[in-house]
């Protein structure tokens, strides 16, 4: 479960204008749901997911979590660029209180990057990082994983890869998804929020929340004419 209380959240721009992303949100995500976040380019949706994950401070309000969240699935910006591959590993696991050898050994064969696990992670190619920080995410068996544009991580046989294995996760967790592909839409989630102007709105159904966002997209489009 994830409860919005009061959350706002906004950024002076460039240009000195205020870009609301959050504005008051009251909002219950129920547990086990996976929910597509649905959004027009620039509303918010990967802030608010940092938000959710805690990687981002709201400016008032808070967010009520029952289970744990995953940071953003793939996610590799908080990794150590000086330990190995295996280094970041073992200490992950130790954060997220979960057995060090047994989240190796699982990365290890999933993201399958041979004697690269014992080089700094700075020296890994983008490719690579993907593949660690997306072993390292499904290897951690969270109750809601967060989601941003997951199968974009590595080459095709990966992300096929990648994307069997997260559906495995998805029989037992929830997960809030971040996509620009609806068919992904559909094939991963159920329920939908729609970040419009800084409201989030709730549907039980995937199908309202795509017509709900079709129909924002319809109205930005229609407007700048």
């Amino acid at each position: 479960m994830i409860r919005f209380e009061g959350v706002s959240k906004s950024f002076v721009t460039m240009d000195g204008n205020r870009k609301v992303i959050a504005d008051n949100i009251n909002l219950t995500i129920p547990s086990g749901t996976s929910v597509a976040l649905l959004g027009r380019n620039g509303a918010g949706k990967t802030t608010l997911l940092e938000i959710i994950g805690g990687r981002m401070a709201m400016d008032s309000g808070r967010i009520v979590t029952k289970g744990t969240i995953s940071w953003p699935v793939g996610f590799a910006g908080s990794f150590n660029g000086d330990m190995t591959g295996v280094q970041n590993i073992r200490f992950i696991a130790r954060v997220y209180g979960v057995d060090t050898d047994s989240l190796v050994d699982f990365v290890a064969d999933f993201a399958d990057l041979g004697s690269h696990l014992y080089l700094p992670f700075k020296t890994y190619s983008s490719g690579m990082k993907s593949r660690l920080a997306f072993g390292i995410s499904v290897g951690i068996p969270f109750d809601t994983y967060l989601v941003d544009e997951v199968t974009s991580v590595g080459d095709t046989a990966f992300r096929k890869k990648a994307q069997m294995m997260f559906d495995a996760r998805m029989e037992v967790a929830g997960s809030i998804v971040v996509s620009h592909s609806e068919d992904q839409i559909r094939k991963m989630c159920k329920a939908g929020a729609v970040l419009e102007g800084g409201k989030l709105t709730y549907f039980k159904d995937i199908e309202d929340a795509i017509a709900c966002h079709e129909a924002n997209m319809q109205m930005a489009m229609e407007k700048n004419a």
